[in-house]
């Protein structure tokens, strides 16, 4: 089953809609300083890596996580998963058994997010050669 279909169709239009959109030209400085924010905390690695992987999968418990994101420490993946489930982009399900079983979302708040980076992965494919080339110039120079 696709990951996605646990969203409902409006969701995931919204994250569509985000994906596409171009940022408006007049800012209110609160969305500056919120998109700052969370530049800084989700635009690391971490964040992005847990962020696509929760996309893709689904559901998750914290070793599957942690055994799909090469190179995580666990205290790097506590740290990522806390703050994700501060900003509201994870939930966090607890199951009450021994041992404790917990388990990883994403809301639709993280999907959306998850489009708007979208963007990224785009500009990425598009540019990759490019990118590839000034590394490879800068390299040769160094």
């Amino acid at each position: 089953m696709d990951a996605l279909t646990r969203f409902t169709p409006e969701q995931v239009a919204a994250a569509k809609r985000y994906s596409e959109a171009i940022p408006p030209t007049d800012i209110d400085p609160r969305i500056e300083r919120l998109v700052a924010d969370l530049i800084g905390r989700v635009a690391d690695k971490w964040t992005m890596l847990v962020l696509e992987l929760l996309t893709d999968a689904g559901t998750l418990r914290f070793t599957r996580i942690a055994e799909r994101i090469e190179g995580i420490s666990q205290k790097m993946l506590t740290q990522t998963l806390r703050q994700m489930e501060r900003d509201g982009l994870i939930e966090r399900k607890i199951y009450p058994v021994v041992p404790p079983k917990v388990e990883y979302n994403l809301t639709p708040l993280g999907l959306t997010l998850g489009g708007a980076f979208c963007g990224l992965w785009v500009w990425a494919a598009e540019n990759l050669g490019e990118v590839e080339r000034a590394r490879a110039a800068f390299d040769k120079k160094a």
